[in-house]
């Protein structure tokens, strides 16, 4: 269904199991970076209305992850840790040119959250049938099904903005190189690393 080109490593599951609290304050730091993410298209795109409505509601629901995963990590008697770099999406986001049309830089910023939310969804599907922490696996699960339609959501504006065709090659391309990129990741206590 997510169209990636290369699956994460299972053994990614044994990593994340041993540094439990580094992951949880990565997560939580994605969701509010998601949350950011919406609110920044509304603001360099105001004139989709459509693309605004539903980033309004996907910035609150953003949010309420990081809350969720917040109250996570106090529950476990933590602290939220600093943020650090996400690899993963400085790296993504050198695919495509800067700069072009209004247009083509929207269908460009909706692939790259697209294919974002696909890799989240991805992993945590992954933590939600692999980790031994039934409370986690559980909390993972019900996550993994919120980002499959931010994924999918994504995509569809970006077919709806961009020429369907030229659109549906970009995302090809864009899952090629995701796949190169994720051949050097995977063995690190983050959600895209």
């Amino acid at each position: 269904m997510l169209g990636l080109k290369l699956p994460t490593d299972p053994r990614w599951v044994n990593i994340v199991e041993k540094n439990i609290d580094e992951i949880l304050t990565d997560h939580a730091y994605c969701e509010q970076k998601a949350a950011s993410t919406a609110i920044s298209l509304i603001v360099s795109f105001p004139e989709y209305t459509e693309l605004v409505t539903e980033m309004v509601a996907l910035s609150r629901e953003e949010m309420g992850h990081f809350k969720m995963v917040h109250d996570l990590i106090l529950q476990r008697g933590n602290t939220l840790g600093r943020d650090r770099k996400d690899d993963y999406v400085i790296e993504l986001i050198k695919f495509f040119p800067k700069g072009g049309s209004r247009t083509t830089q929207l269908v460009h910023r909706l692939l790259y959250a697209g294919l974002i939310e696909a890799r989240s969804c991805e992993r945590f599907r992954l933590l939600s049938e692999e980790l031994e922490d039934k409370k986690l696996a559980d909390f993972y699960h019900k996550l993994m099904i919120s980002e499959a339609g931010h994924y999918t959501m994504f995509l569809k504006f970006a077919r709806k903005y961009g020429e369907l065709e030229e659109v549906n090659k970009k995302w090809d391309s864009l899952l090629e190189y995701e796949a190169q990129i994720m051949k050097d990741l995977g063995t690190k206590e983050s959600i895209h690393g």
